[in-house]
């Protein structure tokens, strides 16, 4: 069984909702965990809840890579702190994964110098999913590479396609890059050129994705496309407005129901079961975490403000990964795929483009 690495001192309200998540996981998915931070504070945590004989493994970890620290020289300096202690338990073989809701941007440069990329693989993508009219669409790269190679974008196509299968069991996922016009002669000189990349894969009857061509924001939501490619930041700025307008919506959804005497017409009960439902097809905490996808091992970040059902399915999730072997299906796309991007011309990255934090 898996072992999973979870960074207990990250969140915005840890420990307590790193234990709380964790101790519910252990419960109802009977999974294992390493819990890493201040030893002290964990076991009263655990104490509080009535877990301390819980089957949960600590692992001290005297410090803490804060939402202010520079990401690559925390990692580097900060050798003892929660979220590098949980990579350097991975890379030891001491545990299959890790699970964070720290510094976005320390989780990126922890993947890269830690655990490395997986071969073939030239930037690890963080990934997110969005509810649909049909199902799950998948979004990538939402953060971790502001500027990358058309190449990248490619490459990305083909780490979506495996998520996709892999957690929404989409056989052959529908493969779409964003774009402000669905014509061929819209979009940046980046998208023009990963659009070239990716309609080669109309001339290999075994690709792992059909690809669709150029899509809007809009379709995203609609169900057109099962993952969709971008700029981390792009897809930075599409997931924090995705995020704030949901809550916005369901927000006056509520004032107007309240308003208009629907409660009464309809019944409470039913219409706020109705907005529960909502609420949770399009909550983030559902799917507990992002995955970093092309580092060599199983690493899910979750939003600052995750809560213990956040963290929960995090947990649950990085399990499943681990249990698939996500790293090897990964390695195999990415090799399978090779000649879409080898053959291209492309330009050299950008320097001085890094990771989001």
């Amino acid at each position: 069984m898996p072992r999973i690495a979870v960074d207990a001192m990250g969140s915005d309200a840890a420990p307590r909702v790193e234990v709380e998540g964790v101790v519910a996981a252990v419960r109802a998915h009977a999974v294992e965990v390493t819990l890493v931070g201040d030893e002290t504070r964990l076991r009263a945590e655990l104490k509080a809840l009535g877990a301390e004989k819980a089957p949960i493994a600590i692992r001290h970890a005297p410090d803490v890579i804060t939402m202010h620290d520079a990401p690559s020289m925390a990692v580097k300096q900060k050798k003892k702190a929660s979220m590098r202690v949980c990579f350097d338990l991975v890379k030891a073989g001491e545990a299959d994964a890790v699970v964070s809701a720290g510094n976005s941007g320390a989780m990126m440069a922890c993947g890269l110098f830690v655990l490395g990329r997986l071969p073939g693989v030239e930037r690890p993508a963080i990934v997110t999913t969005f509810p649909t009219r049909t199902g799950d669409c998948a979004l990538l790269d939402v953060g971790a590479n502001v500027d990358p190679k058309p190449a990248v974008l490619a490459q990305f196509g083909v780490l979506g396609a495996v998520y996709a299968r892999l957690l929404h069991g989409k056989v052959r996922p529908k493969v779409g890059l964003l774009s402000n016009g669905s014509e061929e002669h819209k979009g940046t000189a980046l998208t023009r050129d990963a659009h070239q990349i990716l309609s080669r894969v109309e001339g290999m009857p075994d690709a792992a994705f059909s690809y669709l061509g150029y899509v809007e924001g809009r379709d995203i939501f609609e169900g057109k496309a099962d993952v969709v490619v971008t700029d981390g930041f792009t897809g930075n700025v599409v997931l924090k407005g995705v995020e704030g307008a949901a809550e916005t919506m369901l927000g006056m959804v509520r004032e107007e129901v309240s308003r208009s005497g629907l409660l009464a017409k309809f019944g409470a009960a039913l219409m706020k079961n109705a907005l529960r439902r909502l609420r949770k097809r399009i909550d983030y905490a559902e799917h507990g975490g992002a995955p970093l996808l092309g580092v060599d091992g199983v690493a899910l970040i979750c939003h600052g403000g995750s809560s213990a059902i956040a963290l929960q399915n995090a947990v649950r999730v990085a399990d499943k990964f681990a249990q698939l072997g996500l790293g090897k299906e990964l390695s195999a796309a990415v090799a399978h795929h090779a000649a879409l991007w080898d053959s291209a011309s492309v330009p050299p990255p950008a320097a001085g483009a890094e990771a989001m934090s």
